[in-house]
């Protein structure tokens, strides 16, 4: 099962300075990370707002994307359709994928740090890359000593509501490689994130 939802802040849109300029670090190295790929079908999981999946859509390309809340699909369909872009937003969480929704890339950023069994999360990507993985989560601990020096989440050590998943960078680089093979990693701060090619070991188990 997914974790909680936690946090709905929208901070593809957020007005903080200096938030804006964290998020377009992220995008950069998200923009330099997708264009390595050249894919024919593309998947996100958890996209939220459908911020990363309209920044990313192309015409030609199958695009689909799915996340947990209903809510928030609403809105992604509603950006989508402002943005003039065929994005296919369906109700769904990682674990139940399957092998009929494998696509040639599969996007996963800001969702790992969410599962309560990130494995579980790890293995569902493995049998849905074909062969590419695009994914980031949160650098720990830079990202809770970051919320505390804002005031934020005291109480938990400034730890974001819903993640109960903490990686370092060498931790997720870690955890990826059990099922992937690493190709490029970028570190937008204070987000890790790779781009990784399935291992065929796994990939279709």
């Amino acid at each position: 099962m997914s974790g909680p939802a936690g946090n709905t802040y929208d901070k593809y849109r957020t007005r903080n300075p200096l938030a804006r300029l964290l998020m377009n670090g992220f995008l950069d190295a998200f923009d330099r990370l997708y264009d390595k790929v050249d894919p024919a079908s593309v998947l996100e999981v958890g996209c939220g707002e459908g911020e990363l999946s309209i920044r990313a859509w192309r015409e030609g390309i199958r695009f689909r994307a799915t996340d947990v809340s209903l809510d928030v699909l609403q809105e992604a369909r509603k950006r989508a359709e402002i943005a003039g872009v065929d994005v296919a937003f369906t109700a769904a969480s990682l674990e139940a994928m399957r092998e009929s929704d494998a696509s040639d890339l599969v996007i996963c950023c800001e969702v790992l740090e969410h599962l309560e069994d990130p494995e579980v999360g790890l293995e569902r990507l493995a049998a849905i890359s074909r062969p590419w993985l695009l994914a980031s989560v949160p650098r720990e601990p830079v990202w809770r000593a970051m919320n505390v020096a804002r005031g934020k989440y005291l109480g938990a050590l400034g730890n974001t509501p819903g993640h109960v998943n903490h990686w370092s960078r060498a931790g997720f680089l870690r955890f990826v490689s059990s099922r992937f093979d690493i190709v490029e990693t970028a570190s937008p701060f204070p987000w890790t994130m790779v781009l990784a090619r399935v291992r065929r070991d796994v990939g279709q188990a």
